[in-house]
């Protein structure tokens, strides 16, 4: 039987640790090194996100973290002995990118439980650019 979405991020969610809001925030003033890292789209990104995240979409997240692709993210590729969160907007994405992100070698990588949808029902801080 073919396998769907929702087949890949249950794959995923075994062999990752998830955080919760507090748990991130907890990391935010405890880990100075920390690296969060927004991999949802650049649309959904500029409408508010995790203050100090880095914009890496999941579709190249592979060749951004490569230490091998000339046109990789230097922040992101230099980071794998940095503690890094990962989140989407509900958590599938970030699930299957931090998976990636640990078959690639990073060491230490978390998933946001619920997502940028949780962290803003929590009424967490949010980072907004602009709206237009």
């Amino acid at each position: 039987m073919a396998k769907g979405l929702m087949d890949f991020v249950m794959e995923a969610k075994k062999q990752i640790t998830e955080v919760s809001g507090d748990e991130l925030l907890k990391m935010k003033d405890e880990k100075s090194e920390l690296l969060i890292v927004d991999v949802r789209e650049p649309g959904e990104f500029i409408h508010g996100h995790i203050e100090h995240a880095m914009l890496v979409p999941r579709g190249i997240i592979e060749a951004a973290a490569d230490v091998d692709y000339p046109k990789s993210n230097e922040t992101l590729r230099e980071a794998r002995n940095r503690p890094v969160v990962v989140y989407c907007a509900t958590s599938g994405r970030s699930a299957m990118a931090a998976k990636t992100l640990q078959d690639m070698g990073f060491a230490d990588v978390y998933s946001l439980a619920g997502g940028f949808t949780a962290w803003e029902h929590e009424q967490k801080p949010i980072f907004r650019e602009g709206e237009f």
